[in-house]
């Protein structure tokens, strides 16, 4: 936002402040500097000249011979313009001028002819080319009004001063104007802010005989329509007050009334368009959505299609303007303009933005309408600019107006507690201080018992709880005079807690074990569980559903990792990927009874999935081991064949004590097919809540033993369908305590072998802590643990 000192000025009496020193503290305040700009720019010697001849150069077809007055004397300059005539008033630099560009100027002859000066363009005098206006971009700067002869160019033209560019945040759309900041100033340096007086003069006839009707359609896009009409409207060039001011804010002045408007807008903040009146067919202006692929072409000569989200202003044929955005050329204000209707109104920001964003076409009035105006200020704007062109005698301003406002809005209340920012700021600021802060600010305060009452006014659309007001306060006292004081609190040893050790020790053991980590998303389809053949009946098909699912495939939460685990392992084996062994740790989502308000509970959950080069007692060594660095011993497999996501008799439970910890298998053919793998895949799940309760990752070191052991191998036919855990409880349970390890390291079927008959072998060790072993003791213990297992399990000893 450019903001012109010498315009800022004619609303707050800073002429004994610095430029620097506004800055600054303006920066301080919360509005940031970014640069500061000179506006004349180095130029020197340049005056006002008047030309009283014009002759023809002797030699030279293409230069003529002009007589300049510049009030103490008459200088002869060739030129080679074409744009001047006598009368004329221009900008003359004179010998020993310096211009901006570097040049200086020296008498010189040309082709002959004694030059003692040069006459000057608009960019010589350091105006951007695309700020002049059309007629004086080729040529000459021709004055339009008559100044004092031999005047310093920047005082007739106002070429003094400075330029401050601040940044503002798109939060704060009341210092998108000039009296938005000239506000920050007055409170900045308690000052006080002086108002424009807007009042129109003299207003005739009525507006109901020049626009019949106006009526919103879409009243969430537009909220406020505020419009008034002028006829016999003369078209000219600005007076050069109002050009200079838009100069230097950056826009190039076009005609009187385009120029007011957009002294309007940079003045108070209020996007302002003018419509000529004639060209709007029939009587009526329509503000709805445009019509499917309906076209119009704006004031910068583009055809641009329109959709069905974008808000146009129409007559009773065709759009005659993208609402907040740009006019259209059928209806634009030029130099036959006899009759104009002029719009204030406010419009949906994001719709704007919107609109702006599609069609590649952002302009002033969308970047100031998509920070949501003020819409109390739309009235006041529109009487401006008809204060303006009454003002320069440029139109008669007809009486009435037409103002549809379908939601007003309103100012409210909030409390500040002077105690709560007194603490929040690390100050002490009294009440009366603050009062007068925010009243600085037109935050209308009065003290009403403990706490301070503040007024929010409607241009404050950033202000809505109180900590905003603390806010207010603080910036205005100035941040950088709090006392900067060290955090008071005590200080903790930041430590991992037990559960992410356990978790980080998981992980650990299992990369080393060669599975990879994987991550998935905690949302799955419904048709997953039919997928993994869950039972129709099992409480894990009762899902949270998401209320703005991504797609079906995303729509609820996830009741089991399985299915996410045989996602992935499907989609490495599509991609031919030979052996994939992974290892996944994340929550699954148990909802509370039908409560859908209540957040339902997340359990911690470990799943390994694994095929290639594997097998069931593969993945059971894996979860043996990772149990033993977990210190938690005595985990027995139990046979589980009522689960329908594993092959029968491939499946067991795993048991701690009385607690199930979770399930180990190999996936069932049919779950298989329905992911597309045909290599043998074997997962486990496994409750980490659980496990994590159950694990003791305090190490317990015992000396080595000092007496020998005895190893006594013994190899039993049984049936086919004893398992080995039935084998190893009656070895443990007659072992008394001299059985220090019992290991499984055959198991034989085949032609010495009868049929539905396995061999199995172990390997028993015997070792007592205080005396070394003696045979026959070893012996007595071993024979009774040989004759338990053949007469409980009906095994017979393998030759």
């Amino acid at each position: 936002m450019l903001i012109p000192i010498k315009w800022l000025k004619e609303y707050v009496d800073i002429d004994d402040v610095d430029t620097r020193e506004l800055a600054d503290k303006l920066t301080m305040s919360g509005s940031h500097v970014d640069s500061i700009e000179k506006i004349d720019k180095g130029v020197e010697k340049v005056v006002v000249g008047k030309i009283l001849e014009i002759n023809p150069h002797p030699n030279a077809d293409k230069l003529v011979i002009t007589n300049i007055d510049i009030g103490d004397e008459t200088l002869q300059i060739v030129t080679g313009a074409t744009n001047i005539k006598v009368n004329d008033y221009v900008p003359v630099a004179i010998v020993g001028a310096e211009l901006p560009n570097g040049m200086k100027i020296k008498k010189s002859k040309l082709r002959g002819e004694v030059s003692r000066g040069m006459l000057c363009s608009a960019s010589e005098l350091g105006i951007r080319e695309d700020l002049i206006s059309k007629e004086l971009k080729d040529g000459i700067y021709i004055l339009n009004e008559e100044y004092p002869l031999g005047q310093d160019i920047r005082e007739a033209l106002g070429l003094r001063g400075e330029i401050i560019d601040f940044e503002i945040t798109p939060n704060r759309s009341d210092c998108l104007s000039i009296i938005g900041m000239a506000r920050e100033t007055a409170a900045t340096f308690s000052k006080k802010l002086n108002y424009p007086e807007i009042a129109i003069k003299n207003e005739t006839g009525d507006i109901k005989n020049t626009i019949k009707n106006i009526e919103v359609e879409n009243k969430d896009l537009c909220n406020r329509y505020y419009a008034k009409v002028i006829e016999n409207v003369e078209i000219k060039p600005s007076p050069m007050w109002i050009k200079r001011k838009l100069i230097e804010s950056n826009i190039r002045p076009i005609n009187n009334i385009v120029d007011i408007t957009n002294y309007v807008m940079l003045e108070l903040g209020q996007p302002i368009h003018a419509f000529d009146l004639d060209k709007i067919n029939g009587n009526d202006i329509i503000i709805r959505n445009a019509k499917e692929n309906e076209k119009i072409t704006t004031l910068d000569g583009v055809e641009r299609k329109l959709s069905e989200d974008m808000l146009v202003i129409a007559d009773n044929k065709n759009p005659i303007a993208i609402a907040g955005v740009m006019g259209g050329e059928n209806t634009e204000v030029d130099e036959n303009t006899k009759n104009i209707l002029i719009e204030s109104a406010n419009f949906n920001g994001r719709n704007i933005r919107l609109t702006a964003k599609k069609i590649g076409l952002r302009t002033d009035a969308s970047a100031k309408y998509e920070k949501d105006l003020d819409p109390n200020i739309s009235d006041q704007a529109c009487k401006r600019v008809c204060q303006l062109i009454e003002m320069i005698d440029s139109g008669n301003i007809i009486d009435g107006n037409f103002d549809i406002y379908s939601n007003k809005t309103e100012e409210f209340i909030i409390k500040l507690r002077p105690k709560k920012a007194n603490e929040m700021l690390g100050v002490e600021l009294s009440d009366e201080y603050m009062i007068d802060v925010l009243n600085s600010l037109e935050l209308k305060s009065y003290k009403k018992e403990d706490h301070i009452e503040v007024n929010i006014p409607t241009f404050r659309s950033d202000i809505n709880i109180e900590t905003d007001l603390v806010e207010e306060v603080g910036r205005i006292y100035g941040f950088h005079n709090i006392k900067s004081e060290p955090l008071i609190g005590v200080l903790t040893k930041g430590v991992k807690s037990k559960r992410r050790k356990i978790e980080d020790t998981i992980k650990n053991s299992l990369t080393g074990m060669g599975l990879n980590e994987i991550t998935t998303y905690s949302f799955i389809s419904p048709k997953s569980y039919d997928k993994i053949s869950l039972e129709k009946n099992s409480i894990k098909r009762k899902n949270v559903e998401i209320m703005n699912p991504l797609g079906d495939d995303y729509s609820v939460m996830r009741t089991t990792l399985i299915s996410n685990t045989l996602d992935v392992l499907s989609r490495n084996y599509k991609y031919s990927v030979k052996k994939a062994w992974t290892y996944e740790i994340g929550n699954v989502f148990i909802p509370k009874d039908s409560d859908k308000i209540i957040l339902p509970t997340e359990n911690k959950t470990l799943t390994i999935g694994m095929y290639g080069k594997t097998d069931f007692f593969y993945l059971k060594g894996m979860l043996n081991n990772l149990f033993s660095i977990l210190g938690i011993k005595d985990v027995e497999y139990i046979v589980e064949e009522n689960n329908n996501s594993f092959h029968p008799g491939r499946c067991a439970n795993i048991i701690y004590g009385d607690i199930d910890l979770g399930v180990i298998g190999e996936i069932h053919p049919d779950v298989l097919n329905n992911y597309g793998l045909k290599e043998k895949t074997y997962v486990s799940e496994i409750n980490l809540d659980i496990l994590s309760s159950i694990t003791n990752l305090d190490k317990k070191y015992k000396e080595l033993p000092k007496y020998p052991a005895i190893t006594r191998d013994i190899a039993l036919v049984v049936d086919e369908d004893i398992l080995v855990k039935e084998i190893q409880d009656i070895i443990k349970q007659n072992s008394g305590d001299l059985v220090e390890s019992i290991n499984l390291f055959d198991i034989y079927k085949g032609n010495q072998i009868p049929e539905n008959k396995k061999s199995v072998a172990y390997s028993i060790i015997y070792r007592a802590k205080d005396r070394t072993l003696k045979d026959e003791e070893v012996s007595q213990v071993h024979e009774k643990i040989v004759e338990k297992l053949i007469n409980n399990l009906n095994a017979s000893l393998r030759d």
